[in-house]
């Protein structure tokens, strides 16, 4: 709803006479609304966007143009933009019947045209966009989109926007070493175990995260260290001398979340995960 306002102006005999300011309300017809798929990310998922545009007139509008600005922000002089659309994703439906999209104008950001949305019709977008290194990937980090729409049949611009929050779970991966690589009979091998979080919070002993492993050839007399410590069996894990079968008690492993730096110039996020080691020695 746009509110006008409107004056008229009387001039006679060099005199000159203002009426009386009038007010009235222009009711917009088309609205819009913006939903994002899933409404959480990681650095280098896919969102799928969904817009849709309704027309309450008794006309149609016809040669909408939709830029969605994809979460831009500045950067000093830069500016970064947290997603990327995936070319060749754009769809267009008009009350549900797919149409022909024209090619986007622009990706960056994404500009659309020759969007009609019928009298007391619909009109929807659908298209997907890849979270780039430049959203913020910590807790709380939020990335939000605006789609506005522009053309001759609109007074003012229409806009959508979605935000998507970064996820805040742990995530976790495994490197495993041996040293030394070759070993004569009945010498010592050490099995190093990386624990790293690439996520925004931390793997607590609720996350029940474990280590199984077989060693082959079977190790004996092992000694298992976390970040340094001793660990003892069956507190902190168990081994089955006999099979090689080793696995820490779930729980046990905690791994401090990942920590976030963003690149002052670029606006580039880089990642350093949290870390936890595992060692196990034994003479094989």
């Amino acid at each position: 709803m746009a509110v006008f306002y409107n004056q008229a102006t009387l001039t006679y005999n060099n005199m000159v006479t203002n009426s009386n300011i009038v007010t009235g309300e222009l009711l917009e017809t088309l609205s819009a609304t913006k939903t994002a798929i899933p409404a959480t990310y990681r650095p280098g998922d896919d969102v799928t966007y969904v817009v849709n545009l309704i027309n309450s007139g008794t006309a149609p509008v016809n040669d909408i143009t939709m830029t969605d600005d994809l979460g831009a922000y500045a950067v000093g002089a830069r500016t970064a933009y947290p997603l990327t659309y995936e070319p060749g994703t754009a769809t267009y439906f008009v009350n549900g019947t797919q149409q022909n999209a024209a090619a986007p104008a622009s990706v960056t950001p994404l500009t659309l045209s020759g969007i009609t949305v019928p009298a007391g019709g619909t009109a929807t977008i659908v298209y997907r966009a890849q979270v780039s290194p430049f959203a913020d990937p910590a807790a709380n980090g939020t990335v939000v989109n605006t789609a506005t729409f522009t053309g001759a049949g609109l007074t003012q611009p229409v806009l959508a926007a979605a935000t998507i929050t970064a996820s805040e779970e742990p995530l976790l991966s495994i490197i495993k070493s041996v040293t030394p690589t070759a070993v004569a009979e009945n010498g010592t091998l050490t099995y190093t175990f990386q624990i790293r979080n690439e996520g925004s919070t931390p793997a607590e002993a609720g996350d029940n995260a474990a280590i199984t492993d077989t060693f082959t050839p079977i190790l004996s007399n092992i000694a298992v260290t976390y970040n340094g410590t001793p660990w003892t069996a069956p507190t902190n894990y168990t081994y089955d001398q006999a099979t090689g079968a080793f696995a820490t008690v779930p729980g046990q492993i905690t791994v401090p979340a990942a920590t976030y730096t963003q690149d002052p110039d670029t606006g580039a996020y880089t990642a350093v995960p949290g870390t936890a080691t595992i060692t196990v020695t034994g003479t094989v």
